[in-house]
């Protein structure tokens, strides 16, 4: 599926900055075999003092910005083209987790992609026994590692409610555990948590999902927005799956990655540090267009970008 990609961050303030450096991670990469970012273009207003382009430990694009003049606002655009795959089947040859445990006992791998990074306490997610009590209530012995990140996705995804005015970007997963409400942030790092707690490596992924309007009604300008789900490593035959809880499904060529990590905070989409005496307010604005496609060609294995 070929997707163009628009999304635009404005932030303002209060009072004018002294000074201000930015961290921005919006760009998709290419995934091989799964995703490929044919063109890509960051903007930034008022223009940059300083600006650097490079990739994070996990391989995600960071773009890094300072400003050492006023700023009153700061807005950030993206302009992509992205060619996504569909899913591919899923064999579950995934150990049983007392099998998966013995895995990574005798793993010595740390690499980017490593699972040993996403075991334990993360800045945004923590091992609180609520969890440990959710996953053991939920995941029996006989389960495979692949059928218990399943069965944790589906309770979430039928006992928590998606709810937008219930938590902000800064809400503890466990407040949003508890209240059992939240937005899809909430839901991954609720996951991650189980996940974790139980054995089962676990990460946050950043990225786009493409909805689709009510039958009868065009599709409202701007009214994506970026989400978030999880991936679980589930053995070395099966490797990282991808698992999204708020619509409870393995994901596929609708969503679109944009970086991979711990938790939100190594992937968040903008953030910085600044000297004001106000406060600010952000919005944000996303779209995902599917483009028609002449024909169905294979995806190629690697491809370059205009950064």
């Amino acid at each position: 599926m070929l997707y163009d990609l628009s999304l635009t961050l404005e932030n303002n303030y209060a009072s004018s900055t002294d000074n201000a450096r930015n961290v921005i991670r919006i760009l998709p990469p290419t995934l091989p075999g799964q995703q490929q970012l044919i063109s890509g273009q960051i903007d930034i207003s008022p223009s940059p003092d300083e600006r650097i382009d490079r990739t994070d430990f996990f391989g995600n694009f960071v773009t890094e910005v300072a400003f050492r003049h006023p700023l009153t606002a700061l807005t950030v655009t993206l302009k992509a083209r992205v060619a996504r795959g569909a899913r591919a089947l899923v064999m579950d040859l995934s150990p049983p987790l007392n099998g998966l445990r013995q895995e990574l006992q005798s793993s010595t791998d740390l690499t980017p992609a490593s699972p040993l990074h996403y075991l334990t306490a993360s800045p945004r997610v923590t091992l609180d026994r609520p969890f440990r009590d959710f996953a053991d209530d939920t995941v029996t012995a006989t389960m495979t590692a692949l059928q218990a990140v399943q069965a944790v996705g589906l309770r979430l995804h039928r006992e928590m409610t998606f709810d937008a005015t219930a938590t902000d970007v800064d809400t503890p997963p466990a407040q949003a555990f508890k209240n059992r409400h939240g937005v899809c942030q909430d839901f991954s790092h609720i996951m991650i948590a189980c996940l974790r707690s139980m054995g089962i490596p676990a990460g946050y992924v950043s990225g786009f999902l493409r909805t689709t309007p009510p039958e009868g009604q065009e599709r409202l300008e701007g009214a994506d927005a970026m989400h978030a789900w999880v991936r679980a490593w589930c053995g070395k035959e099966v490797g990282w799956v991808e698992y999204d809880p708020t619509n409870d499904l393995l994901v596929g060529e609708d969503h679109i990655v944009v970086g991979y990590g711990r938790d939100y905070s190594d992937v968040a989409p903008l953030k910085g540090v600044l000297r004001t005496s106000g406060g600010q307010t952000g919005t944000h604005r996303v779209d995902v267009i599917p483009v028609k496609e002449p024909r169905d060609e294979p995806m190629p294995p690697d491809c370059t970008s205009d950064i």
